[in-house]
């Protein structure tokens, strides 16, 4: 892992976030993390964005590892708003059930996790699908964490960004330090 601070000595000190910080993030071949604050005094729960994705895998990965390292709980978070486009192609409904949605990202859930859960049997872990923008209940998640955990890139519609949305939105909002998981190629 490559770990940084969110600023350096530059001479854009109001910045949130400093261009060393984010072309690591973007570029790191490896977890990289940024030290946005201590969090949790440091020792608080570790929590990882699931979002089906690659580099989502990678993450929730990174996250048990991290978790069972520092002997903490593991907080499995995929938020959910609407139907999202899995794949080049998909068909999109017009009219959507909540509940259906809800089911659909609980069971994402526990298929992202099974594997893991068996790898890493006594991992204390708390899995809750959300409603939400994944942003802000990532953000607002990571108050009380001491690590939060996203893949570079997640689900979306641009799939030629080295960083995704999400991943960008916790480097400027997060409480705690984020770990930035890159896909495997």
């Amino acid at each position: 892992m490559l770990v940084t601070g969110p600023r350096g000595a530059g001479g854009l000190t109001g910045l949130v976030l400093g261009s060393v910080a984010m072309q690591v993030a973007a570029h790191a071949p490896c977890p990289a993390v940024i030290v946005r604050g201590a969090g949790a005094s440091g020792h608080g729960e570790i929590v990882v964005g699931v979002d089906g994705s690659p580099a989502g895998a990678d993450a929730i990965g990174f996250a048990f590892e991290e978790a069972a390292v520092r002997r903490v709980r593991l907080r499995a978070l995929p938020a959910w708003t609407h139907p999202v486009s899995t794949g080049p192609g998909d068909m999109l409904p017009l009219v959507h059930d909540r509940e259906i949605l809800a089911a659909d990202e609980r069971r994402l859930l526990a298929e992202s996790l099974a594997g893991w859960r068996a790898k890493y049997p006594d991992a204390e872990v708390a899995a809750e699908a959300v409603r939400g923008r994944a942003a802000r209940v990532l953000a607002e998640a990571s108050a009380h964490a001491g690590l939060l955990v996203v893949g570079s890139r997640g689900r979306g519609g641009f799939t030629g960004l080295l960083l995704g949305s999400v991943g960008h939105a916790m480097l400027l909002r997060a409480h705690c330090p984020v770990a930035i998981v890159p896909g495997r190629p």
